[in-house]
C-alpha cells in the first residue's frame, strides 16, 4: 500500500478559482484523518501531510532542533526530541489533553499556510469543508467545530466517504467504503445529503492492522526491535489479502545486528482480520436500499482510502457479493486527495444556506 507524503500537486486555475481570488475568498476541502491530513483549494494546490504535531521535549531539544513547532513527517524523523502529538484518534479530535487540541488546530494552520491563504500580506476569507467519519457524533463534530474557531471563516463537517462520493459524482445508487487508518467509513449514495441509516463506521481499519501486525511479529521473533513506524511502513509496501505473490522479508535489528526475517503470514493474517467486519457491514447495508435499486448499488462499490489499496482486497470483497446476487468493486489507485476534493468540489457548489445546514 503507497501513499505520498508531504506531498503538493498543481493544477491550473479555473474561473471559479480567479474569482474567489480577486474577492478575497479561498474555498478548501480537508480531509482530516488520524494518520494522514490532504487539503485541496481553490487556488489549485494539493498538499497531504503526516498528522504528527511535536514541540521540543526540552531546552536541549530546542537547541538541536532551532524549532520550536515540527510537523509531519519532520516531526515524526525527530520524535525522541519531542513532545509528539498525533491529535485525531479514530478520525476525531481527541477530547482530552489541551495539547492535542492545540495540536489539532496547528495541523488545520500548517495545512492552510501550504495553500497560502494569503493575498498581496492580507489573510483571505477562507470557506472550508471539513471530512469526518461517518458516525461521527454530533457532540463531536460540535467540539472540532469549536476547535476550529478563528482558523477559518466558514465551516462546513461532512462526513469522510460523503465527500469522496461527491468528488467522484458518485451521487447516485452508490456505495462508499472509505479505509482509512482511524475508522472504515461506509454511505449509500440516493442522489441527497445521507442520513443516519445510510452510513456507517467501523473502528476496524489500518492502526488495527498495525497492532496485530506488529503482536504477531513480536510474539515470532521475540528479539527482533522496531516501532510500530516501521511496521506502518512494512504494511504500506507489502500488504495484501489471498495469496501471496512474493514473501514479505524486512530487515530489523536483532541484538544490535540487522537481520531479515520473513513476515509473510503475520502480513496477511494482520490485513485479512478486516475483512469479516467489512463484508458483513457492506451486505448489511444493503437491505436499507430500495429493493429494486439493490443491484445497481452492488454493481457500483467503490473502495477508497489508504486501505484500499491493499493487494487483492477488491477482488475478495467482490467474492463475497456473490452470495447476494454478485456485484462489482472499484478502486480508487489513487486515493490521497479524493476526501479533500470532495471537500472542495462541496465548498465550491454550495450556497449561503448551506453552511449551516450540512453539518449533520
Amino acid at each position: 500500500m503507497t501513499a505520498k507524503r508531504e506531498a503538493s500537486q498543481q493544477k491550473g486555475q479555473d474561473p471559479v478559482a480567479a474569482k474567489e481570488q480577486l474577492g478575497g475568498m479561498l474555498s478548501v476541502g480537508i480531509d482530516l484523518g488520524t494518520s494522514r491530513s490532504a487539503i485541496s483549494s481553490s487556488n489549485g494546490e494539493q498538499f497531504v501531510v503526516d498528522s504528527f504535531v511535536g514541540w521540543p521535549a526540552d531546552l536541549v531539544a530546542r537547541k538541536v532542533l532551532q524549532r520550536d513547532l515540527l510537523m509531519g513527517r519532520e516531526a515524526i524523523e525527530n520524535r525522541t526530541m519531542l513532545d509528539l502529538h498525533r491529535p485525531l484518534e479514530r478520525g476525531l479530535l481527541k477530547e482530552g489533553p489541551e495539547r492535542d487540541v492545540e495540536a489539532a488546530r496547528e495541523l488545520l494552520r500548517h495545512l492552510l499556510s501550504l495553500v497560502d491563504a494569503t493575498k498581496n500580506g492580507k489573510s483571505s476569507q477562507v470557506r472550508a469543508v471539513v471530512g469526518v467519519p461517518a458516525a461521527a457524533l454530533r457532540t463531536n463534530k460540535q467540539y472540532l467545530r469549536a476547535a476550529l474557531k478563528g482558523v477559518v471563516d466558514s465551516l462546513m463537517i461532512v462526513s469522510g466517504p460523503f465527500a469522496v462520493a461527491y468528488g467522484l459524482n458518485a451521487l447516485l445508487h452508490t456505495m462508499i467504503i472509505d479505509i482509512g487508518a482511524g475508522t472504515t467509513d461506509f454511505v449509500v449514495m440516493k442522489g441527497r445529503y445521507p442520513t443516519e441509516d445510510d452510513q456507517r463506521s467501523l473502528t476496524i481499519a489500518g492502526d488495527h492492522i498495525d497492532a496485530h501486525l506488529q503482536k504477531q511479529v513480536q510474539t515470532k521473533y521475540h528479539e527482533a526491535n522496531f516501532t510500530i513506524y516501521m511496521v506502518r511502513e512494512w504494511k504500506e509496501k507489502h500488504s495484501f489479502v489471498g495469496d501471496a505473490t512474493d514473501k514479505v522479508v524486512v530487515t530489523v535489528p536483532m541484538a544490535g545486528v540487522p537481520t531479515q526475517i520473513d513476515i509473510t503470514e503475520e502480513m496477511r493474517a494482520a490485513c485479512e482480520s478486516i475483512v469479516p467486519p467489512i463484508v458483513e457491514t457492506m451486505l448489511d447495508l444493503l437491505p436499507h436500499v430500495e429493493p429494486e435499486f439493490q443491484e445497481r448499488v452492488r454493481k457500483s462499490i467503490i473502495l477508497a482510502g489508504g486501505g484500499g489499496l491493499i493487494r487483492n482486497l477488491g477482488p475478495t470483497l467482490e467474492e463475497a457479493l456473490e452470495r447476494v446476487g454478485g456485484g462489482r468493486i472499484k478502486v480508487i489507485d489513487a486515493p490521497v486527495f479524493c476526501g479533500s476534493d470532495g471537500g472542495l468540489a462541496l465548498a465550491k457548489d454550495a450556497q449561503e444556506g448551506d453552511w449551516d445546514r450540512l453539518v449533520n
